[in-house]
């Protein structure tokens, strides 16, 4: 095979079949924050209603780790920051901001009414929202910092005012989480400094969170297609609303 028709051979070689970078796509990412939320939100609501859950396994200086401290508190943490740090990735490569900031704005009204019967029993509470309008906040403020980049008053008036918002609305993760959003897009040429940030924003078992996304390679990864977008919005509200049957069920 001359040289020549190598290079043919390279170019009509399908995208998806070329090697990816080394490290975790955004794919990847992705799941690791499904589960870990899964596993948190199980633990929380199901799993502690039984006594085994709360049994203490072991005690490290003087800390009592039971099944329900190790899923909810270590497991379970994974799950924000690399969701906050998705949310900066996924501002960054989007075709469209607006369909972005839209798409989460619908899902986290629709995911209003399970979370508020999950944790208030009612349909509708407004004492406390769901994360995903926290992360909506933190996009609208890193959106703010984009477009009014060149003014540097009105992007800070913004951020202001969406920093009252957020903490008026006592969303889930609250002031702390819409300023993990901006900070991760704030540093966003550093990973060593979104990872001592991050942590500081959330706690060091949170941390643990920034190894995998050390790794991240920049890469969609194997989840492509709308169809796989949504589901992962969709996914929220509906293991939501499945744990509050369950818990309806059994308890």
């Amino acid at each position: 095979m001359t040289s020549e028709t190598a290079q043919i051979k390279l170019k009509e070689t399908p995208e998806s079949l070329s090697p990816g970078k080394f490290g975790i796509s955004g794919s990847v990412l992705k799941l690791i924050a499904v589960i870990s939320m899964l596993i948190d939100h199980t633990a929380g609501h199901f799993l502690a209603h039984y006594a085994f859950a709360n049994k203490v396994l072991l005690e490290v200086m003087g800390h009592k780790l039971t099944l329900l401290v190790i899923l909810r508190k270590f497991i379970g943490r994974l799950a924000f920051p690399i969701f906050c740090f998705l949310i900066v990735e996924g501002f960054l490569h989007t075709k469209s901001r607006l369909k972005y900031a839209l798409s989460l704005g619908i899902f986290a009204i629709i995911s209003e009414v399970p979370w508020d019967l999950l944790h208030r029993g009612k349909y509708f509470d407004i004492k406390t929202q769901n994360v995903l309008f926290t992360l909506l906040f933190g996009l609208l403020g890193i959106w703010a910092l984009e477009y009014f980049k060149d003014d540097k008053w009105k992007s800070i008036l913004i951020l202001v005012g969406l920093l009252m918002v957020s903490s008026y609305a006592h969303a889930d993760y609250g002031v702390k989480g819409y300023g993990l959003v901006v900070a991760l897009y704030g540093l966003r040429e550093s990973r060593l400094l979104q990872a001592i940030v991050g942590s500081a924003l959330t706690s060091w078992r949170a941390g643990i969170a920034f190894i995998p996304i050390a790794f991240y390679n920049g890469e969609r990864g194997f989840i492509k297609g709308k169809l796989a977008k949504y589901f992962f919005y969709a996914f929220y509200p509906a293991h939501i609303l499945a744990l509050y049957l369950l818990q309806r069920a059994v308890f």
